[in-house]
């Protein structure tokens, strides 16, 4: 009777760290997330054309308004600017952003 009680005390000590053991791993106590980054290089080109329309931002790169002859362009008019983008050079109109004329850079 004592060798079976000694026995079961034994196993009883050896079998409590593999009970402690389970209950870590139960599912939903430790959630596992996997991230992973990837970096994307987005190259937007446009190709402009008259009657397009530029958006506000596009809109600031504008050229010096005593520049455009350093660049030879025409002058703008009442209302127009040059804008350079993507190494070309669009005439604008101020107001609405419509493309009135492209001219590439040289």
């Amino acid at each position: 009777m004592k060798k079976l009680f000694a026995v079961l005390l034994a196993a009883s000590f050896l079998a409590a760290p593999v009970a402690a053991s389970a209950d870590q791993h139960k599912p939903g106590r430790h959630v596992t997330i996997e991230k992973t980054i990837t970096k994307k290089k987005v190259v937007e080109r446009n190709r402009w054309a008259k009657g397009h329309k530029l958006n506000r931002a596009e809109r600031r790169h504008v050229v010096n308004s005593r520049d455009f002859r350093r660049y030879k362009l025409r002058e703008p008019r009442r209302g127009e600017q040059w804008v350079k983008i993507d190494n070309n050079f669009l005439l604008v109109s101020a107001a609405t952003g419509l493309i009135l004329s492209i001219a590439a850079a040289r």
